[in-house]
């Protein structure tokens, strides 16, 4: 039995296995903090391609609707504003859009508060995608929206 005991009593070596035990501690805390940069890297990405494609569907949405000719029902159908140079002569980047009269609509819009004596109204609905990030997933934003057109009829101003 004294043999044993002078072997447990020998503390030669302990301060090694609690340096490799801390070593270990260490590497796995290390570890995970890398893991949740990388982590948080990649959503903070998603958020910035999700960011850029609204952009894109929202800029691409007010140079549609400044232009007044874009809102004529002589545009059959599906009209793509973007086609047609003499309206737009440029085409900007990772967005689509087009501009469809909608003749099943008459009437005042719902809680526009105006008179409909001396108007007729045009309904035009605009829709415009925006895209980013092709890789590795592409970000699409899609916005719709309705324009109402106010024509004045013959009769004017009574």
């Amino acid at each position: 039995m004294g043999k044993i005991d002078a072997i447990l009593k020998n503390q030669s070596g302990a301060a090694l296995v609690i340096a490799l035990v801390m070593m270990v501690v260490l590497t796995l805390v290390g570890l995970a903090s890398i893991f949740t940069s990388i982590f948080e890297i990649k959503i903070s990405e998603n958020k910035g391609c999700g960011t850029q494609s609204f952009y894109a569907a929202d800029g691409e949405m007010q140079v549609v609707e400044s232009k007044a000719k874009n809102f004529s029902p002589k545009n059959e159908g599906e009209y793509d504003p973007f086609l047609d140079t003499e309206t737009n002569p440029y085409d900007p980047p990772n967005a689509e859009s087009y501009v469809a009269y909608d003749d099943s609509r008459h009437g005042v819009p719902r809680g526009s508060g105006i008179s409909a004596i001396n108007f007729e109204f045009e309904y035009f609905r605009v829709v415009v995608q925006g895209e980013s990030c092709p890789n590795p997933v592409k970000t699409t934003t899609r916005i719709q929206e309705y324009v109402v057109r106010l024509v004045p009829t013959a009769q004017g101003g009574n």
